[in-house]
């Protein structure tokens, strides 16, 4: 007798066929790895076709690969991961897409399929710079407008390059290098007998 996760295994691989790179079951998850180019319409499948009518997208997230393994990755930087939901079938999918220049990483996005990708494909673009062709409004959506770089990049500094204050004299915010200095945190020790103990 066959699983539900094998039958959504079977079925997922069945609608995209060979345009399937890689496919895992682990933790009681399927998760399916498609190239750049056919991703778009793979995802157009799995939403469209009554096999896995794939409805909902409930998460779409960047991801820098960059560290992964300490250091032993040895594939593409950048890729973004989605999170699908079939309330029909009761089934959920994670579809894995790899950005194919790690210098400028661009993949096709989604937000005509599944309206809910708007914001994050913002949020991916945002913290990790990935661009997604064919999104009507990629622009910042957490960070300042004004900041530079993006966050989430694992060689971004943990401290940032600027930092943002307001200054009175010029009636403006202002921003500059950042200014850290280094502290020590000592802890209170308490060296009561009866500390805590009520009498």
């Amino acid at each position: 007798m066959t699983t539900k996760l094998e039958n959504l295994d079977a079925t997922v691989k069945a609608v995209i066929g060979e345009r399937l790179v890689q496919s895992q079951l682990a933790l009681g998850e399927l998760t399916v790895v498609v190239s750049a180019k056919d991703y778009l319409q793979v995802m157009l499948d799995l939403r469209d076709r009554a096999e896995t009518h794939f409805e909902e997208l409930i998460d779409l997230c960047g991801v820098d690969y960059s560290t992964y393994g300490d250091g032993a990755w040895d594939g593409k930087r950048f890729a973004v991961v989605s999170h699908l939901l079939s309330i029909k079938n009761n089934w959920r999918l994670r579809v894995r897409v790899f950005a194919e220049d790690d210098e400028f990483p661009v993949l096709p996005s989604v937000v005509d399929v599944w309206n809910t990708a708007n914001w994050y494909e913002r949020e991916a673009f945002d913290f990790f710079g990935i661009l997604f062709e064919g999104h009507n409004d990629l622009r910042r959506i957490l960070t300042d407008y004004g900041f530079i770089g993006h966050p989430f990049r694992k060689d971004f500094p943990v401290s940032g390059y600027v930092e943002m204050r307001y200054d009175a004299d010029q009636k403006r915010v202002v921003y500059q290098p950042v200014t850290i200095e280094p502290r020590e945190n000592t802890p209170r020790i308490i060296r009561e007998e009866n500390y805590g103990i009520k009498g």
